[in-house]
């Protein structure tokens, strides 16, 4: 059974961990690797350059909205695809673990289901769009 007093704010915590964290790796592609550095990692991928530029908008632009309550459904279905990507071009082949050298697909995989989730769970508490998605009705197994 889901408490309906406390799961808003359980998404509520989600919602802001999962856009900290978006913050977070396009931060390390600014302060860090540099947007001309990340581009020109993106091209040793075999990757467009520019794909790296769009990456850091969509983490920074996903991340404050995920933050905000923002269309928070949409936004975390599209940041799926940026995730996938990492596992195909940069994680996947280094193995399941994340201490792998060059890190594996597990943190990856994980964030991608704490997205669905979030997709599934909707704003959550203290939301710019608190209360946008329709609820279901709540199922219960007593008979009238």
């Amino acid at each position: 059974m889901i408490d309906t007093r406390t799961a808003p704010y359980a998404a509520l915590i989600l919602r802001i961990t999962l856009g900290l964290l978006f913050l977070a790796h396009a931060g390390l592609k600014v302060f860090v690797f540099t947007p001309a550095g990340a581009a020109q990692f993106f091209g040793s991928l075999g990757l467009p350059p520019a794909l790296a530029y769009l990456t850091i908008a969509a983490e920074t632009a996903g991340g404050i909205a995920l933050i905000a309550g923002f269309f928070t459904r949409w936004v975390s279905l599209a940041l799926i695809p940026i995730l996938v990507g990492a596992i195909a071009f940069v994680h996947g082949s280094a193995g399941f673990f994340f201490n792998n050298p060059n890190g594996g697909w597990e943190y990856l995989a994980f964030w991608i289901a704490a997205l669905v989730t979030q997709a599934l769970l909707g704003d959550g508490a203290i939301a710019v769009r608190a209360g946008s998605a329709k609820t279901a009705p709540a199922l219960s197994t007593r008979s009238a």
